[in-house]
């Protein structure tokens, strides 16, 4: 497997110019932060990634995560020094509040750091992933106790946090859950039931675990109306602070997965298990929300690490790999695969979707960062609805577009890329979770269209097409088409408008990716003048942005025949 390089001048670029870094260091917020030194902490952080992280990755996937007799995870070797110096250089940490031991970073610069950590190992990036939605739903909905007892150990890292929702019988239909609470004498809660497919739900990285659980008390209404939010230890923690006795919460199995192997997925069972309740009862929902939303900005981060990982990959095998001949070919040699144009296109797709893809995914999350800081409330509520806007589309249409270049990765290296020793194929793997948890991409699509499209009367679509044109004649012909295929949504409520969710959506991540790509040519034109001596960098991302533009782009208005189909389509 190819080592791993931090692409640190595309990060860059990137946060600068797509993202708008320096416009978020003018707030007051962020005055004091020192993002200035963004650059040195990107570049730190690759080293850890690319040198510590990175190279457990390949025997977390042959070994994975082991459950012995007496329930205990054991996680492949390297990861648990991998995750020393991952706590250690305060990684944890980058986002969160500083009076929990955070260092007060914006969000986005964490999610460039974060990618980074995922692509180097996507097993390993997803514990403290999981972390980090736990704390933001602790430091916006618990209580001041709460979050001085749980935010210190879990922002330092030294505890990790988990979501318990998925039961056996209630997945995307979460108020199907049964697991129940029933309230102690002393206020704490005692928890019983099961749930399943929870992602680090045991390990022996860290000294505790935080698990974030969904469950209904006996007297709770029926659905998602009756559901509380509990967090409930793997050890319980003293009023000091310190680690009590095991908690009646034990991984009793782990699934068998097509990848992430090294990531233990596991079906947890709670048998009187001592909780606390978060909030008031039967909003659990409400709350968890917080939680989910972050997590699935991260999960489309997913989408975008690993296709940068499978691009890499196959960029250098395909320098390597010599076979058939140009017309400049020496006689009797033969040429590098790189050179026949089919590969050629093969690789610059690659890369064209994986910027967009990077470009969106940091827009989004500066956008989720004014709408936390931005000095005008105004400016905060319009960056709030266009982040709710932007989350499923970058959680489904990224992860769609990580699973085809992992793909189309395979492809470069041919056979070889069918064979298990050359890697590729675990990258394709890895990915393909990434469109199914956190709400499948079908369900993300009809957030879109049933949610989000009629936020405000429309308006946050309607701005956000209205900011896309004028950059690039094939951008504007995409952005009428979504305009279009929104309007026909609109006055097809219902079926119609479902069976036209996942094509609408794939055709707004497509022109939101033209979007980025058209203004990095644009930025990369204007650099091309004052920074002469970086030409070929620049001159890269003309040549990827074109790409996008002219060959991948003119797919999203072809998409308008299948938004409007209506469910009559479909049999």
């Amino acid at each position: 497997m190819t080592t791993y390089h931090p692409p640190l001048d595309d990060l860059t670029f990137a946060l600068r110019h797509l993202a708008d870094l320096d416009e978020l260091g003018r707030y007051p917020a962020w005055a004091d932060a020192g993002l200035e030194h963004t650059e040195d902490l990107l570049a730190e952080a690759g080293r850890l990634a690319a040198e510590v992280v990175a190279p457990a990755n390949r025997v977390g996937d042959q070994i994975g995560s082991v459950l012995d007799d007496e329930g205990n995870v054991i996680t492949p070797p390297g990861f648990r020094e991998a995750y020393q110096q991952f706590t250690h250089g305060g990684w944890t940490a980058v986002s969160a509040d500083p009076d929990h031991g955070g260092a007060g970073f914006p969000l986005v610069v964490d999610v460039a750091i974060q990618e980074m950590f995922t692509s180097a190992n996507m097993a390993f990036s997803l514990c403290p992933m999981l972390s980090q939605s736990a704390i933001g739903a602790i430091a916006a909905h618990g209580s001041p106790e709460q979050q001085h007892r749980w935010l210190p150990s879990l922002t330092t890292g030294t505890w990790t946090g988990t979501m318990l929702l998925t039961e056996p019988q209630a997945g995307s239909d979460v108020g199907a859950l049964t697991t129940r609470a029933e309230r102690q004498s002393d206020g704490s809660y005692k928890l019983w039931g099961q749930k399943i497919f929870i992602t680090w739900g045991e390990h022996d990285l860290a000294d505790n675990i935080v698990h974030c659980v969904l469950a209904r008390t006996p007297d709770a209404p029926a659905g998602t109306r009756g559901i509380s939010l509990f967090l409930v230890p793997k050890h319980l923690v003293a009023p000091d602070g310190g680690l009590g006795e095991r908690n009646a919460i034990r991984c009793i199995g782990l699934e068998h997965k097509v990848g992430i192997h090294a990531s233990p997925t596991c079906v947890m069972e709670l048998d009187g298990a001592v909780g606390e309740l978060v909030g008031e009862p039967n909003q659990g929902m409400r709350l968890m929300f917080t939680m989910m939303n972050k997590a699935r900005l991260l999960v489309g981060l997913e989408g975008l690490a690993i296709a940068e990982r499978a691009y890499q990959q196959a960029a250098a095998f395909a320098a390597e790999r010599r076979q058939g001949r140009r017309p400049d070919t020496d006689p009797g040699h033969q040429a590098p695969i790189a050179h026949h144009p089919d590969v050629r296109r093969m690789l610059l797709d690659m890369r064209a979707r994986t910027e967009a893809m990077r470009g969106l995914v940091l827009y989004t999350a500066s956008t989720s960062d004014r709408a936390a800081a931005h000095p005008d409330e105004g400016e905060r509520q319009h960056a709030r609805l266009r982040a709710e806007l932007l989350t499923p589309v970058v959680k489904a249409w990224c992860t769609d577009q990580g699973v085809e270049v992992a793909s189309v990765g395979i492809q470069v290296h041919g056979g070889m890329g069918f064979i298990e020793e050359t890697g590729a194929a675990q990258h394709w793997r890895d990915s393909r979770i990434a469109p199914i948890y956190e709400g499948t991409n079908g369900i993300q699509a009809i957030d879109l269209v049933g949610r989000k499209l009629s936020m405000d009367d429309g308006a946050p679509l309607a701005r956000f097409l209205e900011d896309m044109t004028g950059l690039d004649d094939n951008l504007d012909r995409a952005v009428a088409a979504v305009a279009d295929a929104a309007r026909w949504l609109a006055a097809h409520p219902g079926d119609d408008a479902l069976a036209g969710a996942t094509p609408f959506l794939q055709m707004l991540g497509l022109t939101a990716g033209g979007w980025v790509m058209a203004r990095a040519v644009r930025t990369a034109e204007h650099l091309a003048t004052t920074e002469p001596d970086r030409t070929a960098f620049w001159q890269t991302k003309e040549l990827t942005g074109r790409f996008y533009l002219d060959q991948i782009l003119p797919a999203a208005p072809a998409l308008y025949p299948a938004v409007t189909a209506g469910v009559a389509a479909l049999g």
